[in-house]
Order: C-alpha cells, then sequence, then structure tokens
C-alpha cells in the first residue's frame, strides 16, 4: 500500500517510515500542507492512506484535512497531541476518518491504518463495479466473502479467506510475511510465523492448487496467477 506521511519533523517522520517500510508500506513523505495537496494529485495520486500531523509548518492541520477531503476521498488518519474530545470531534468533522493521540503504539497505529483501508475496499469495488477477483478458474467474491473453484464453493475460515484475498489483489508480487502478519492477523510478527504458514498450507489443500501460492524463501508469499 502507497502511504502518503505529512509530517514536519525529518527526525520522526525517518524513524515512522523505516518502521512503514518494514510493515510493506511504500511511504511518499511531505513536510509541509502544501506538499502534501500538491502529492495528492491527481485524485488521490494512488495513495491508499494519508497520515497527516496536524502541526505543520506552512497550514493548520486541520485546514489541510478540509482541502484533502475536497480533492479526494483517500482515508485520512489525524496524528496529533491533543487529546481533547473537541478536538477529535472537529477533525473527524472535517472528513478525517480516524485520530490518533501521541504518544501513540505503533501496533495500533499499524491496525488503524489497515481498518481505514478496509472500509474503503468495499466501496471501491462497488464504484467500479467490480463484484471480486478471478484468477484462472479461482473466483474470490469479496463482497460476499466467497471463493469458489470451477463453479464450486470452497469453504474457508476468515483469516483464511483474508490471506487469499490479500495476495490476491496483486498477482506476482511478493508479500513480504511481516506484513501479510500485520494486515491479516493485525498484530506484529514475533511468534506468529508458524500460524502463517499453517494457513497457507491449508489453502493450497483446499482450492486443490498447490501452486497457486507460492514461497518466496527469506522474503514472504506470493500468488501465481493460474494460465487460462
Amino acid at each position: 500500500m502507497r502511504l502518503l506521511l505529512v509530517e514536519d519533523d525529518n527526525h520522526v517522520a525517518a524513524a515512522l517510515s523505516a518502521v512503514l517500510a518494514r510493515h510493506g508500506f511504500d511511504v511518499t513523505h511531505a513536510r509541509s500542507g502544501e506538499e502534501a495537496l500538491q502529492a495528492l494529485v491527481p485524485e488521490g495520486n494512488g495513495f491508499g492512506v494519508v497520515l497527516l500531523d496536524l502541526g505543520l509548518p506552512d497550514q493548520d492541520g486541520y485546514e489541510v484535512c478540509g482541502k484533502i477531503r475536497k480533492r479526494t476521498s483517500t482515508p485520512v488518519i489525524m496524528v496529533t497531541a491533543r487529546s481533547d474530545v473537541r478536538s477529535r470531534i472537529h477533525g473527524l468533522n472535517l472528513g478525517a476518518d480516524d485520530y490518533v493521540v501521541k504518544p501513540y503504539d505503533t501496533g495500533e497505529l499499524l491496525a488503524r491504518i489497515h481498518a481505514v483501508a478496509r472500509r474503503r475496499a468495499p466501496d471501491e469495488a462497488a464504484a467500479s463495479g467490480d463484484s471480486g477477483l478471478r484468477l484462472g478458474s479461482v473466483l474470490i467474491e469479496l463482497p460476499t466473502r466467497q471463493v469458489s473453484v470451477d463453479g464450486s464453493v470452497v469453504q474457508l475460515t476468515r483469516k483464511e479467506f483474508d490471506l487469499l484475498a490479500l495476495l490476491a489483489q496483486r498477482p506476482g508480487v511478493v508479500f513480504r510475511r511481516e506484513q501479510i502478519i500485520s494486515e491479516v492477523w493485525r498484530t506484529s510478527w514475533e511468534g506468529t510465523g508458524r500460524t502463517l504458514e499453517v494457513h497457507v498450507a491449508s489453502l493450497r489443500s483446499k482450492l486443490r492448487m498447490p501452486a497457486l501460492i507460492e514461497t518466496v524463501r527469506g522474503v514472504g508469499y506470493r500468488l501465481v496467477a493460474p494460465t487460462p
């Protein structure tokens, strides 16, 4: 996922960008409100989420949020030291999708990023008229969370579906283990690696397509689109 980080403190931005990159995000750093607005042209410019710090040098962060919302529907998460309820309500009324108060836990921030991205996905699918993802004989229906192979429904657990849907979004692209754990299990990598391996093995078995999900040693997994 491409993420626009709007933060005027270069040290904070560098540290946070490194953490986000380890979890699979492609981070673009904007140091001011104007830089952020320019980065979002045209219509969102492919960003999945905007992480907007309110303490900017050139414009009030709330004002920037309002301008972003007029230009694009890209989800915005406000980041600020202001913890009072009135400030949070003001930000949400301007169109922010979520609000994180400093100091925050990195795990919580990642969970909030994934949450707003997931909320947006069904709306994008409905707007484009897409009801699912087709990969050869495999059909993944996102609105109903149903998977079928050659027309026959395959019963998957919630996490198995989430894992398959994530990999199917970008066939051929390698997803790092840390990224998958963060997006599907919404937790950190420690202690969850074996769980991921078990779910991948289960998917290969249930779909009866062992080659569909390829292991990339030392990195993660990718979905290999079946040949028509």
